[in-house]
């Protein structure tokens, strides 16, 4: 297939490392010309582009655009019917992507994060988008979702991936500081919670039966875990996932 990306941001560079190796010919925009050149140099089959030859190259085009920037630029790129448009950008509904891409009608939104350039992200989609599935089906889960409301919803949650990867390196930290040997203090936490996430995909566990699992009364994870609730830490949370709502819609 040939897939262009408009916008060289890190999601894009993680999707485009994630296509690597499968035959496509992909096409980069030259905004940012320093990540585009080292995909150029990294990936085998990219070249770079400008904005309109990205589009009038490809089969698949993927916006990874600042909003304010997407609603300048679109308008003026040469999209065709018949032509599959992803965007990965939010604050610009489907709705209004139809607008900014027409005459093009096969327009989805998803939310890639940086695991998608080795495999095994989550990627929620609204409407499904069959050009998404071909491309990252075999090696990320597509999840699609059933409104644009839906696609914010998920938005916000993956606005949990900063605060929860801050826990864990503040607990990394603690334990460095208790053995002296910071990186062993960083692998162990990130391999007991990788651990769980594939007791998870492998066993169907849900949060609630890992929880119960860890639930010992007078153990150290209950004891952990009650002081983080008395201390408001998860109404922290939740007080800032709602603040989130506004600006997605929600």
């Amino acid at each position: 297939m040939r897939v262009g990306f408009i916008g060289t941001g890190e999601i894009a560079a993680a999707m485009v490392r994630g296509l690597a190796g499968r035959g496509h010919e992909i096409f980069v925009s030259a905004r940012n010309a320093k990540t585009s050149a080292l995909l150029a140099d990294e990936v085998s089959g990219v070249t770079v582009a400008s904005n309109a030859e990205v589009v009038a190259q490809s089969d698949t085009v993927f916006l990874c655009l600042m909003a304010d920037v997407a609603r300048q630029v679109l308008p003026d790129l040469p999209f065709r019917a018949g032509q599959a448009v992803i965007s990965v950008m939010v604050d610009v509904p489907v709705t209004d992507l139809h607008a900014l891409c027409a005459p093009a009608t096969d327009i989805a939104c998803t939310i890639p994060l940086s695991a998608v350039a080795t495999g095994g992200s989550m990627l929620p989609c609204y409407p499904a988008s069959s050009a998404l599935e071909t491309l990252f089906g075999k090696t990320d889960t597509i999840l699609p979702v059933a409104s644009q409301s839906a696609l914010n919803a998920h938005f916000a949650g993956s606005a949990l991936s900063a605060p929860l990867i801050a826990l864990m390196q503040t607990g990394s930290t603690w334990l460095a500081d208790q053995t002296g040997d910071p990186q062993a203090a960083e692998a162990y936490v990130a391999g007991v919670f990788a651990g769980f996430l594939r007791q998870m995909q492998t066993s169907g566990a849900d949060f609630d039966t890992l929880l119960q699992s860890l639930a010992t009364e007078g153990g150290l994870n209950a004891s952990l875990k009650s002081h983080m609730q008395d201390t408001g830490a998860h109404d922290a949370l939740i007080a800032g996932l709602e603040a989130l709502k506004p600006r997605l819609g929600l």
